[in-house]
């Protein structure tokens, strides 16, 4: 098992749940995780987090869709999904047979939304905890994003929090002010962990055609690019609160993963690099407990938070 590899302990815990190493998908990269059953053995996998559900089915941005630049990936897919309903009497007959803990990562435009979605989840076999996506804009309070107020963030989690009997994570966004503020909003809320970072909005120009690279004009910006302000923001938030951190960020190794710990995350997320290379998961699993053995520590939680500063 990934959990015991060269005599290591790899176990993490995030809320009730215990997870076999601290390794897991991020939403949005890995589809509803059957999409990679041929190329990965999601039994090394510490999660799975699958894509966004909102309350109603949703068909997305038009193309395109997905740029590549420079410096990463942008993408403005707008949250297409199916919907919760289906997902459940559809998606979810695969996703209980992974031998892994499952996440839902959920969305809405309103409160009641995000309530009625958590509600419909609940006991529902297989999903073992749901991540909260709250970069999504609050159509009653003029489109303003809800992860972008101490006090709407607070608001999605008790809301969830109210409805859920699972582990309930909350996804903060990068593109504010302070995200410490946000962390402790949501902690004192009820979360049960943060995961941190969403993408960073930016977009790109056709300097030939003058026009923007994506039909929606803007998008979020992933990959190695965003690694450095992911660390940032995980260091800072790990300190500003007491519940786990899950990193996400330009996460494609497992030294990756390492720096992410040591940064104070307990677990972390990797994604863009999934379409890259679909094994990157299960590559930084193997590569996670090759480093730990080496280093002769005991578990993998020494390295939580054990940044060494100058």
């Amino acid at each position: 098992m990934a959990s015991q590899v060269n005599g290591v302990d790899l176990r993490v815990s995030i809320g009730t749940l215990s997870l076999r190493n601290p390794v897991m998908t991020a939403s949005g990269t890995f589809g509803y995780a059957r999409e990679f059953m041929p190329y990965v053995n999601l039994h090394r996998l510490g999660a799975v987090v699958v894509k966004g559900i909102s309350l109603e089915p949703r068909s997305g941005n038009p193309p395109p869709r997905i740029v590549e630049t420079s410096a990463g990936m942008l993408n403005a897919i707008g949250l297409e999904n199916v919907g919760v309903e289906r997902f459940i009497s559809d998606k979810m007959a695969s996703l209980q047979g992974i031998p892994v803990p499952v996440f839902v990562n959920i969305l809405g435009d309103t409160l009641d939304e995000y309530k009625e979605i958590a509600a419909r989840l609940a006991g529902v076999q297989g999903v073992s905890g749901i991540e909260v996506n709250i970069s999504c804009p609050n159509v009653k309070k003029g489109g303003v994003a809800f992860g972008t107020v101490p006090e709407m963030a607070a608001a999605v989690t008790s809301a969830v929090k109210a409805e859920s009997t699972v582990p309930v994570v909350v996804k903060l966004s990068p593109n504010v002010t302070d995200i410490s503020a946000i962390a402790r909003s949501v902690e004192d809320a009820g979360a049960d962990a943060v995961s941190l970072i969403n993408t960073l909005i930016g977009m790109a120009i056709d300097s030939r055609s003058r026009r923007p690279r994506l039909a929606n004009v803007i998008g979020g910006l992933s990959g190695p690019a965003i690694k450095p302000v992911a660390l940032r923001m995980v260091y800072q938030v790990a300190q500003a609160v007491s519940i786990p951190v899950i990193g996400i960020g330009g996460i494609e190794t497992a030294e990756d993963v390492v720096e992410f710990m040591l940064a104070g995350a307990t677990a972390v997320q990797i994604g863009t690099a999934n379409f890259v290379n679909p094994r990157a998961s299960e590559d930084a699993v193997e590569g996670l407990a090759h480093y730990v053995a080496e280093q002769k520590l005991g578990s993998v939680r020494e390295l939580i938070g054990g940044l060494i500063l100058p």
